[in-house]
């Protein structure tokens, strides 16, 4: 477990919640992996979170790609597992597709998304931000219909680093995730 109180990391005192969703409608989600929130992934007031994600996200082979908002209408992405890391404020975010499950995050939490889970911001508060990291070696696409079966089963077939995005050799990737393959 990686710790380093200078940049807010510290594992010891992460929690997560882990569960799984069932496809609805054109969202497929992901029938093998769960989906995972983790609480406090990073110190709130620990300085430049967005910074300290970046830095957390690539240490774990999770480089991060890009800084903003959620998209507010419903999509997956077939082509790549996703962490977002929040890095300012608090949104409400539908995880599993429309009529899915309301997860509230908080600025330090994380969240795990594997290939075809739905996602779509709800509503957020001024300013907030995430910073979204993706497996070395995949690319994200935007995906708003369901997938050809050759496509789910590419999407089902996805590799990803065998360390976890905030909690490198331990946490709910190698938990989780690793065991379901």
């Amino acid at each position: 477990m990686f710790n380093d109180s200078k940049h807010g990391f510290d594992a010891a005192q992460t929690e997560y919640e882990a569960f799984m969703l069932e496809p609805h409608d054109w969202v497929p989600n992901n029938r093998k992996l769960p989906v995972v929130i983790y609480r406090r992934a990073l110190a709130p007031a620990s300085g430049d979170l967005a910074a300290a994600f970046e830095i957390l996200f690539e240490r774990n082979t999770w480089p991060a790609q890009w800084r903003d908002g959620i998209f507010d209408f419903h999509h997956f992405h077939a082509t790549a597992h996703e962490v977002l890391g929040v890095t300012a404020a608090s949104a409400e975010v539908i995880v599993g597709g429309p009529g899915g499950r309301v997860v509230t995050l908080h600025a330090g939490d994380a969240l795990l998304l594997p290939a075809g889970t739905g996602h779509c911001l709800q509503s957020f508060e001024r300013h907030f931000q995430v910073v979204a990291g993706y497996p070395a070696g995949q690319q994200w696409d935007i995906r708003r219909e369901a997938l050809t079966p050759q496509e789910l089963d590419a999407m089902l077939a996805l590799p990803f680093p065998p360390l976890d995005p905030i909690d490198g050799k331990h946490g709910p990737v190698i938990e989780y995730w690793l065991p379901a393959l």
